[in-house]
């Protein structure tokens, strides 16, 4: 089994805690054939610059592009690694989000959505009184907009909000009441060549699934999907390439025969 982690942070993220370097002798003591490095990028948080909550990303991520490259040059041989960002919230500000894409020539971009526009990341927000089928109702609609932006290679975490909700709540929400919603979500990746990522990072929280789960990635599959990248969304070393042989398993049960890494912005494909 070919191994690959496409959805890392380094310390060149607010909230992870290894360097480039340590993340990729991770990956290599654990067998990985692929690292993407994909620090967070929060577009419409660039316009604070080192006012902003979660650093400079005008420093940030330039940095994150440097160290990856010299990864990739120190580990030739060993282990391929990908320069990528994870871009937080592209639709809220297109201004900030060009500029975003315009860090470095990357291989790879995550797309995804941390927070409703004028809203907290899920990951704050105080759930007690919350009506959640309309809070999910009103992301996946964001994520409809955000799959139809064209400057990404694969959609981050679908089910994102539901490491909190769970955890907050102790409770599953119904997702079955937004599958027009997520359909369309799948339908628009399919029109326009993206992938779907599997991040693994629910089956070590209270959640205990992948994001999103089997069944929606075999649903993602039914509707013609074919391209999925998958990633432990690690933000220390010690979790690098974990899950990722749970998340190949996801893959294959729902359907699919290989998995996607991406070089210069194209599939190379892996098989399962």
């Amino acid at each position: 089994m070919v191994l690959c982690d496409m959805h890392t942070h380094s310390d060149n993220s607010f909230d992870a805690k290894s360097s480039v370097d340590e993340m990729c002798r991770a990956a290599i003591s654990r067998g990985l054939y692929a690292i993407a490095i994909t620090d967070h990028c929060e577009a419409p948080f660039i316009r604070f610059g080192d006012d902003c909550e979660f650093g400079s990303f005008d420093r940030l991520i330039p940095k994150s592009f440097a160290d990856a490259t010299a990864a990739r040059e120190k580990y030739t041989g060993r282990l391929k690694v990908i320069r990528g960002m994870e871009l937080g919230e592209p639709t809220h500000d297109p201004e900030q989000t060009s500029r975003a894409l315009s860090y470095g020539d990357f291989d790879f971009v995550l797309a995804s959505v941390h927070n409703i526009k004028n809203m907290q990341d899920f990951y704050f927000m105080n759930y007690s009184g919350v009506d959640i089928d309309d809070l999910l109702d009103r992301y996946f609609a964001e994520l409809e907009e955000t799959a139809a932006f064209p400057h990404f290679d694969s959609l981050s975490h679908l089910t994102y909000p539901l490491r909190y909700i769970v955890a907050g709540t102790g409770k599953m929400p119904d997702l079955s009441i937004h599958q027009s919603r997520i359909d369309n979500i799948f339908k628009i990746l399919i029109k326009n060549n993206k992938a779907l990522e599997i991040n693994v990072s629910g089956l070590f929280r209270e959640l205990k699934t992948t994001l999103p789960d089997e069944s929606l990635v075999r649903r993602y599959r039914e509707l013609g999907g074919e391209l999925i990248t998958i990633g432990t969304d690690a933000h220390s070393a010690e979790m690098v390439g974990k899950g990722i042989e749970q998340g190949i398993e996801v893959a294959k049960k729902a359907g699919f025969k290989s998995y996607a890494i991406f070089e210069k912005h194209c599939p190379v494909m892996i098989k399962i």
